[in-house]
């Protein structure tokens, strides 16, 4: 398979070190990404969309689409019955993109991993598609997302092998066992991009906040 411009910029991101790195590859990538994730296969949208519609009543509201990129998700949550959608992510270029769809409420340029400048319990359900990856957010990222979704609102994530066997499930226990969520739902571990030579399976996941 030829080395792909997607693959280059998957590679890079997956090895980036600092938010500030991960923000300017996605900066730069932000005009082709949408093409490029097409032309991969991209599923964790589609899963994730799958998921919540499942776990999530038509129209509750709001939602926050945690590192929403240029859209991919928020495109399908207007589509199926979600209205007022609000995206998150650390790339300026990939918010101008998602801009431009006219899908969201609000657009907040702003890092996972540490503390967000939002209320407890402002959202009725989070989407966060390949976002818990390699280079970009770990564990430490779900307490955040926790606090600001409503008791009885569901977590939609996806989560890559390498993180989920580096201590991702270990943290989902903890919080299970401290009656913090319910895992209402995990799925099989399925590659997320067919199309590219990455092959580490991720897996897609419902938290409940309780």
């Amino acid at each position: 398979m030829a080395h792909s411009k997607q693959n280059t910029a998957l590679g890079a991101a997956y090895a980036a070190k600092r938010p500030e790195e991960v923000a300017a590859l996605y900066d730069s990538w932000s005009d082709t990404y949408d093409a490029d994730m097409s032309t991969a296969g991209y599923r964790h949208p589609t899963i994730c969309l799958a998921l919540l519609a499942r776990h999530l009543p038509r129209g509750a509201f709001p939602l926050l689409d945690a590192g929403a990129g240029t859209g991919l998700s928020g495109e399908w949550l207007a589509i199926t019955g979600y209205p007022q959608v609000e995206a998150l992510d650390i790339s300026e270029g990939m918010l101008a993109k998602a801009a431009a769809k006219g899908i969201y409420s609000t657009l907040h340029c702003l890092a996972l991993g540490g503390p967000l400048p939002f209320a407890d319990n402002a959202y009725a359900g989070i989407v966060s598609a390949g976002v818990f990856t390699s280079g970009h957010v770990g564990a430490e990222g779900l307490d955040e997302l926790i606090r600001i979704c409503r008791p009885g609102g569901v977590i939609v994530l996806t989560v890559k092998n390498t993180l989920w066997e580096g201590g991702f499930s270990d943290r989902i226990a903890e919080l299970e066992a401290q009656g913090v969520v319910t895992r209402d739902e995990e799925t099989a571990p399925y590659v997320s991009m067919p199309g590219e030579a990455d092959t580490v399976p991720s897996r897609g996941l419902v938290l409940r906040v309780t």
